[in-house]
């Protein structure tokens, strides 16, 4: 399973992944992922540090520059295999999928803190890694880091993406995380990589967990 490293990153490697792997969907270019960029931070007071919500492969492979991080939980989202990969974990032919937060329930994962001196760069790398095809919205969560209130920033799935999928049974889910398989490495380990560190950090989520036992039977992982 390839391993994405901040100075990956910094060097554009994402961006090259996917137009070698041939996508055809639009790629928002770095202006248009600055932009939003200086959107998002325009609802942050300006001065304070972000705290950053992880729930899927942020919590085992981060990228990115971060002083702490804490046991968190968002409201009004969870954690879902709700969107289609084609290049980083699957093909057009043999799509995996990957997680996405939507709409309803609550989310347990991790809270980064981003010092405010350095949001913006990392941010940036951060947006260039998880909203460079647009299947991502960040929005400012409530929640609680520990048993603090908090407000969060996390990447949240875009409904109205094409690569969304809101209707499949754990059957189909299963079947497109044993398919799917791209640079990033396969679908199924992404899966199963996900739920061992929440499980191993006190985490555990019952959907994950499931699916991952199921996946583990299925392929002799």
């Amino acid at each position: 399973m390839a391993i994405l490293t901040r100075d990956k990153l910094a060097r554009g490697w994402v961006r090259r992944m996917i137009a070698e792997a041939g996508y055809r969907g639009r790629l928002l270019s770095d202006r248009e992922l600055r932009r939003r960029l200086e959107a998002c931070l325009s609802e942050h007071p300006a001065g304070e540090d972000v705290w950053l919500f992880a729930y899927g492969s942020l919590i085992w492979n981060p990228s990115f520059r971060f002083t702490a991080r804490e046991p968190a939980r968002i409201f009004g989202y969870r954690r879902r295999f709700c969107l289609r990969t084609v290049v980083g974990r699957g093909t057009p032919e043999r799509p995996g999928l990957v997680l996405g937060l939507d709409r309803g329930g609550s989310c347990r994962g991790l809270a980064y803190r981003i010092p405010a001196a350095w949001a913006r760069e990392e941010l940036l790398l951060l947006f260039q890694r998880e909203l460079i095809t647009g299947a991502y919205r960040p929005r400012w969560l409530r929640g609680r880091i520990g048993e603090r209130p908090a407000r969060l920033l996390a990447f949240v799935v875009d409904r109205s993406h094409e690569r969304y999928v809101s209707d499949l049974d754990d059957e189909q889910v299963l079947s497109m995380l044993e398919a799917g398989e791209g640079p990033l490495g396969r679908a199924r380990d992404y899966c199963l990589a996900t739920a061992r560190h929440l499980r191993e950090l006190g985490l555990a989520d019952r959907y994950l967990e499931r699916l991952a036992a199921r996946l583990a039977r299925r392929t002799g992982a």
